[in-house]
């Protein structure tokens, strides 16, 4: 499946899956910003219709809570929501914008005027932006290679407000803790499952600015937000596919026709 900064499928698929609102949290509110009101899935869906303008309405306030610049961009269609047609947003789901996920031959781009070395080989880079509400997770997924020719997307993310526990396969950046021995009231919706992956959990705060790379390629992974949410920027090579661990998740919302 390609996405991009103007494409994300949308459609419904019938599954059913959850994630633990457990978690860390290392954001702090701003000064003068009060609680950030966190709201239970139900309010996000009306006859089984996933609402879209609530959940960005509850991405804006979250953002106003952290101190977090509203672009204009933003109000637009290129922000989506998504919640996996699961229905059940506050525990499952993400928000984004990929500001740019580019691709192409060097001397096919820009003014086709390149002749250096490099000429007929492929580049591909991406920024993309992700948002999480307070205890709301990612279902867990892979990158891997696509017909395009491009290989899997690597991938590092920086916690900008708030914080994130990052579930993997693998033990990469060394601090990982293992899943099995996370109290159970705060293991990942899933990891009892027979088609759940992930092994390891890692914990990044804003306040710290630790960067979390995924180091593995194709390998399946993850993310949940603290109490307070949170606003993480993922830099990337070329996304091009994504598959999910869980039997019929697909990347679409519920009740989109």
């Amino acid at each position: 499946m390609d996405i991009n900064r103007r494409e994300v499928i949308v459609g419904s698929v019938a599954a059913s899956i959850g994630i633990s609102a457990g978690g860390c949290d290392g954001g702090k509110p701003m000064a003068g910003k009060g609680k950030l009101k966190v709201y239970d899935s139900d309010y996000f869906y009306a006859d089984g219709k996933f609402d879209a303008a609530k959940a960005k309405q509850a991405y804006y306030e979250m953002m106003e809570y952290h101190g977090y610049p509203i672009p204009d961009v933003l109000r637009t269609d290129e922000f989506w929501v998504c919640d996996f047609v699961q229905e059940d947003f506050a525990k499952l789901g993400m928000g984004g914008i990929f500001w740019v996920n580019a691709k192409g031959r060097y001397d096919q781009c820009g003014a086709k005027a390149y002749s250096g070395n490099f000429k007929a080989a492929s580049y591909g880079y991406l920024g993309h932006e992700i948002y999480l509400l307070p205890g709301q997770a990612l279902p867990e997924h892979c990158h891997i290679g696509g017909d395009e020719g491009y290989g899997p997307k690597m991938e590092s993310w920086q916690v900008r407000y708030g914080s994130v526990e990052f579930f993997g396969e693998y033990k990469g950046a060394g601090d990982e803790t293992l899943i099995s021995e996370m109290p159970q009231k705060d293991r990942p919706w899933g990891c009892d499952q027979d088609w759940f992956k992930s092994k390891y959990a890692a914990k990044r705060t804003a306040q710290a600015g630790r960067i979390y790379t995924l180091e593995d390629p194709e390998s399946w992974h993850f993310q949940r937000a603290g109490a307070n949410g949170a606003i993480v920027t993922e830099y990337a090579t070329y996304h091009n596919h994504v598959m999910f661990s869980k039997p019929g998740m697909i990347f679409a919302s519920s009740g989109a026709s």
